[in-house]
């Protein structure tokens, strides 16, 4: 039997590997000790992966100081049940963090397999009213704390020929929000970031991907505040658990999906979508060149049937999660 786990001051010791289908492999969690992340690493392990839970324990803006135990609560809670996990309290927007959590992944467990990138935070606001640190800060977390763990794994995937990365994006990025622009600008770098990472990791047997997860965390708790939001819908919406959003992500990382990488899936309850990437929509060719009048009268009225309104997120997905 696996026995309980032992705190020592941010860590948990492992227990003897699991059996299941993710068995033997390992896998970091970024925001491993709450909401989407935490379903995803108790997802893993009760699968049979050793985890790092990586998680600052910071506030859901970000803005005050980290709680450390909440990675080795929740580490503690996994090993308790039966699973492998370690915690770490690594800041994702800091490139040396990353570094030593990649390390203590591959000095506890021996090798590294799945980065799942799920930290993150929220500080909304209406555009014009959008202080400039609040959009560094974001895009800090979100986008350059992507690159951060995915470039200290990289080496590591490099050398042992496997790998797989899942990304948190969001359909705020994909299409749209209102008072979001430093997580939708975040959240659609993000997408930017995996294609460029499946394709130049791919010669290396590395996968990526990613996923705009519909669930209740903390993060959507204030969900409306900005635009004054407070229908019987939204609070519908904001009962999904994260459970799905598990599962997918596990199933990405492991071989059942090893011909799957560069995709962008939403996850909302029971509904699971693959989402269309930008590519050419329409070409319109004119031989003497362009200028304003051949613009205003040739290329506009080919084009206008194509343009996409200005839609959000919220209205795309305008029906009750199945």
């Amino acid at each position: 039997m696996n026995r309980a786990a032992e705190l020592e001051g941010d860590r948990v010791t492992p227990t003897a590997p699991r059996s299941g289908a993710l068995s033997g492999r390992v896998a970091i969690v970024t925001g491993g000790a709450r909401g989407i992340g935490e379903a995803v690493a108790r997802f893993m392990a009760a699968h049979g992966a050793s985890v790092v839970v990586s998680d600052l324990g910071g506030s859901a803006s970000g803005g005050s100081a980290g709680d450390r135990s909440v990675a080795a609560d929740t580490a503690h809670r996994i090993v308790a049940g039966g699973g492998q996990a370690i915690a770490d309290a690594g800041d994702v927007a800091l490139y040396a963090d990353m570094e030593r959590t990649v390390a203590t992944a591959v000095e506890e467990f021996g090798r590294l397999d799945f980065v799942v990138h799920a930290a993150g935070i929220l500080r909304d606001a209406i555009f014009h009213k959008m202080p400039p640190e609040d959009f560094a800060s974001v895009v800090g977390v979100h986008l350059i704390g992507g690159f951060n763990i995915a470039r200290a794994a990289a080496p590591v995937f490099r050398e042992q020929g496997s790998g797989a990365y899942v990304f948190m994006t969001s359909t705020s990025g994909l299409i749209g929000a209102v008072g979001q622009a430093n997580y939708a600008a975040a959240k659609a770098g993000i997408v930017g970031l995996s294609r460029c990472v499946a394709t130049d990791m791919a010669r290396f047997g590395v996968r990526s991907n990613v996923i705009a997860p519909f669930a209740a965390t903390r993060l959507t708790a204030g969900l409306g505040e900005v635009v004054g939001e407070a229908s019987d819908r939204l609070r519908r919406l904001m009962a999904i658990g994260p459970e799905t959003v598990a599962s997918v992500t596990g199933f990405l990382a492991s071989e059942r999906a090893h011909h799957i990488s560069g995709q962008i899936f939403v996850v909302r309850n029971n509904e699971v979508f693959l989402m269309s990437q930008p590519r050419p929509l329409r070409s319109v060719h004119h031989a003497g060149g362009w200028d304003l009048e051949s613009l205003e009268q040739v290329l506009e009225p080919s084009i206008r049937p194509y343009l996409y309104s200005l839609e959000t997120s919220a209205e795309h997905f305008s029906w009750d999660p199945i």
